[in-house]
């Protein structure tokens, strides 16, 4: 398989923006097809003239079609991969990709069985800044790692229709960001968050304020950790590793690099402060790139399903331990 050829299965506006122009621009990839329950109706898709626009049916039934990204409501996630794989089809579905963790290891079976790539696209372990990140935590730059805090918000309180804001399609701050705060710790340091709490402030059934406390556990030893997610504060995206010779931050936009001028990292010394640049890179096409070097090549995927199910625990485990407050 020299190109891979993609569908997008559902007209979502995260998809025509950011994944599918990835899939368009991305090395040895072609997209072909948009899956829609309106086909023909769907705008916004000028940027790849020669697409096909079908039914969901049409899409996994299509031979030449070999791989499917699905962006649609975190509820159906699990339900259209399975099918997806069913189909024969490599699936990339966004984040989160299943409400439970307990949910994944039917993926993992699906996968297994068929021997077709599943992932979660959690793209933030494709773009150099993290994976630099985590050589220079892991690799001592920072001493003996201590302490990490972790914040991601945003205000969308007056998109009372968003599906971020509705509980009947998976919503939450937590699922939709907690994610990035919760991933981002456990790959730079490898560590798995033990005696993990959450305090919580719900509105119409959904978290819109967590804070959750941990300890992470792992091949750096022991270390707090705290994160903060929203979707009623400013926006903020930060993560900081704290250890005891010096700090790494992890700034400027983190989660959404390609919406800032550039992604950097901040290295902490005393008074030295070192700082490293990406103004160029995108971490959908990378992670558009990595999953078909996969496919090609045999490689490992920088993102299987067996790291997304950790991060999915930490989730569990929040809305499990949540105890709910008012501001």
């Amino acid at each position: 398989m020299k190109t891979v050829r993609w569908g997008v299965l559902g007209n979502a506006k995260f998809a025509r923006e950011q994944m599918a122009p990835a899939i368009h621009m991305a090395d040895n990839a072609e997209l072909v097809a948009l899956g829609t329950s309106k086909p023909g109706a769907a705008e916004g898709w000028d940027f790849c003239p020669s697409l096909k626009q079908m039914s969901y049916a049409e899409l996994l039934a299509d031979p030449t079609i070999d791989a499917v990204y699905i962006p649609l409501p975190n509820h159906v996630h699990v339900e259209w991969t399975l099918k997806a794989v069913a189909a024969g089809k490599h699936v990339l579905t966004e984040k989160p990709i299943s409400m439970t963790a307990a949910e994944i290891d039917q993926l993992i079976a699906a996968r297994d069985k068929s021997g077709l790539l599943v992932a979660e696209a959690y793209m933030i372990v494709h773009h150099p800044q993290w994976i630099r990140a985590r050589e220079l935590v892991q690799g001592g730059a920072i001493g003996k790692l201590k302490h990490v805090d972790a914040f991601f918000s945003y205000n969308n309180e007056d998109e009372p229709e968003n599906i971020r804001n509705r509980p009947d399609t998976g919503g939450g701050g937590i699922r939709d960001i907690g994610v990035y705060t919760y991933g981002s710790a456990r790959f730079v340091t490898g560590a798995e968050a033990v005696d993990l709490s959450c305090r919580m402030i719900r509105e119409n059934g959904v978290d819109v304020w967590a804070e959750v406390d941990a300890i992470l556990q792992g091949p750096l030893g022991r270390a707090t950790y705290t994160a903060m997610t929203s979707m009623r504060l400013q926006n903020r995206q930060e993560v900081t590793f704290h250890g005891d010779k010096g700090l790494l931050k992890v700034a400027n936009g983190p989660f959404n690099a390609n919406l800032f001028a550039e992604a950097r990292i901040e290295l902490h010394n005393g008074q030295t402060v070192t700082s490293e640049r990406w103004p160029a890179a995108n971490h959908y096409k990378l992670q558009v790139e990595n999953f078909g070097r996969s496919l090609r090549t045999g490689a490992a995927y920088p993102c299987p399903l067996e790291f997304t199910i950790g991060t999915q625990k930490m989730i569990d485990a929040a809305f499990a331990t949540a105890r709910e407050i008012s501001l």
